[in-house]
């Protein structure tokens, strides 16, 4: 008789273990604003450290009445994966240790903290970034013009009555990050929520408040402002716009987790930015950068 066939192990997706495995709680992350867990998830023999945000731990927002800062957090990782961008880790809405919340992939920064912070580089502004590597985002430097490789955001206090340039770097998948944002209306995107992986990707985190129907744009990406869009984005904005058609998958799913009218908004955002073909410029109502920056 032949030895019986060995079944090879199933190969479990983040999402799949994110939803299914079991939650443990390990820590606080205590400079938040509203309840972040660090914890770790199992399922079949698999882990991987995870952040949970329960709803419970929400703090009311006058601008955002409605919904829950955990389920505008899922709607940016289904638009980020509609778009096929993968920039928001693994994230999904479940029950936890303290009831329903949002839970999301740890990813492990590289490089973290040049990400997150802004330094003066230069006198001029000419060598911002020299050899500062694939990781180095972000960046204050002293005169009116960006170095090579570099885009300018705006004017910063740095104390003692001086002021530097804000500049990011002109990089392909903080690009992309600046549209998906535009799309999602991302009303706090702060260079400590931009997160390089070692293995070269990007991804962005804390995604709460997004998806108002009023503009909320507030982003430290405002290099591109009124730039044309890339090939690559205007392809990604008709996949979504065919996707947000009513009774389509994406536009169901959208619809359990934020309002009808933001729905809406966010349909006229993607076809504003299909009619325009550039990527946005400050509204001039609203604060263009949010505070603080990082």
């Amino acid at each position: 008789m032949s030895a019986p066939e060995r079944i090879p192990p199933r190969s479990l997706t983040p999402h799949e273990l994110l939803a299914k495995g079991e939650l443990t709680v390990r820590g606080q992350i205590r400079e938040a604003s509203n309840a972040v867990l660090y914890c770790t998830v199992e399922y079949e023999g698999v882990s991987a450290a995870c952040v949970y945000k329960p709803v419970a731990g929400e703090r009311p927002l006058w601008d955002f009445p409605d919904g829950t800062l955990a389920q505008r957090e899922v709607a940016a990782y289904e638009l980020s994966e509609a778009m096929g961008w993968g920039l928001v880790p693994p994230t999904v809405l479940r029950d936890g240790p303290y009831g329903q919340g949002m839970c999301q992939l740890w990813i492990e920064a590289s490089e973290a903290s040049e990400a997150g912070e802004a330094d003066e580089d230069s006198e001029s502004g000419e060598d911002a970034g020299e050899g500062a590597g694939q990781d180095r985002l972000l960046a204050l430097v002293e005169g009116d013009e960006p170095g090579p490789g570099w885009k300018a955001v705006g004017y910063a206090d740095v104390g003692e009555n001086r002021t530097a340039l804000l500049v990011h770097a002109d990089d392909e998948r903080l690009r992309r990050l600046a549209v998906l944002d535009a799309v999602i209306n991302n009303g706090d995107r702060k260079g400590g929520h931009l997160l390089p992986a070692a293995d070269g990707r990007l991804y962005a985190i804390d995604h709460g408040v997004t998806f108002n129907a009023d503009d909320k744009l507030r982003t430290l990406l405002w290099g591109w402002a009124g730039e044309p869009l890339t090939e690559e984005a205007l392809a990604a904005l008709r996949r979504l716009s065919a996707d947000l058609a009513e009774d389509r998958p994406l536009a169901v799913r959208l619809a359990e987790l934020i309002t009808p009218a933001e729905i809406e908004a966010l349909r006229g955002r993607v076809a504003e930015l299909l009619r325009t073909g550039r990527h946005r410029e400050p509204s001039g109502q609203w604060p263009a950068i949010p505070w603080p920056p990082v």
